[in-house]
């Protein structure tokens, strides 16, 4: 006869070969959905350089810049159902040093980002549990459903008014201005050359492993297509003449 602490470990041991092997199906079933469809593709619209204190816990006055892009993208083939949410990025790529060299490697930094979260199931727990078990009482649900009617009421006419696409993964963003400034290890980015824009992500899954957009060198990596800006100049520092401008003739 086995003993109760036993039997106990057996269920447990069984328990979790069960569920690690459940695991491993949900982690490689993201293979039969394809991600080629997905295709972002961002724009620069503005671009300023000042000189100041770039972050709070900056000791000393740099130069850094300021960035305004235009994005479209359509990420939505990246959502399945092992999705939990999506981590997308615009960041800028430009030299390391003032004058263009070979040896030196590019410097990548992140402008923005943002989170888009995957929509609820209605078979999660929150809503099995608001079907199943309702937490408001049946005396006030009168006051509640009238509420109910007049908060979707109004919740579809701002859905009806709004832009905002249904699919999640959409974006549409115009004149968007950077979250986070771009600065160099120099403390001077005026007039850098050749400087681009990419639009990078990031699938975090339920179970499994996380995937990264193409061209980000990580693995492993889905699919689709990054169309990058076009290479642009930044501008010179705020209040100043760009360089091989003379002054004016007497």
């Amino acid at each position: 006869m086995y003993s109760t602490l036993n039997r106990a470990q057996a269920v447990f041991g069984f328990f979790t070969t069960v569920a690690l092997f459940v695991a491993g199906i949900a982690a490689l079933s993201v293979l039969l959905y394809p991600t080629d469809a997905a295709s972002a593709k961002v724009q620069l619209k503005d671009a300023k350089v000042t000189k100041g204190r770039p972050h709070y816990y900056s000791t000393k006055k740099e130069e850094y810049a300021q960035l305004k892009f235009d994005l479209d993208a359509d990420l939505s083939p990246l959502f399945n159902w092992n999705t939990k949410q999506l981590f997308v990025y615009v960041y800028a790529t430009y030299s390391s040093a003032d004058t263009e060299a070979s040896n030196v490697p590019a410097t990548q930094s992140i402008i923005w980002d943002t989170i888009i979260e995957a929509p609820e199931s209605p078979y999660s727990f929150a809503n099995l549990r608001e079907r199943f078990f309702p937490a408001k009482s049946a005396a006030g649900s009168k006051r509640s459903t009238s509420a109910a009617a007049n908060k979707n009421k109004n919740k579809n006419q701002k859905k009806s008014n709004s832009k905002e696409p249904a699919a999640p993964g959409v974006l549409r963003l115009r004149d968007q201005k950077s979250k986070y400034q771009i600065s160099d290890i120099t403390g001077r980015i005026a007039e850098r050359t050749n400087v681009t824009l990419s639009v990078g992500w990031n699938v975090q899954p339920w179970v499994g492993a996380l995937w990264w957009a193409p061209g980000s060198g990580a693995v492993p990596r889905t699919g689709g297509s990054i169309v990058a800006s076009k290479a642009f100049d930044l501008p010179a520092l705020k209040g100043l003449k760009p360089k091989g401008e003379g002054a004016a003739s007497i």
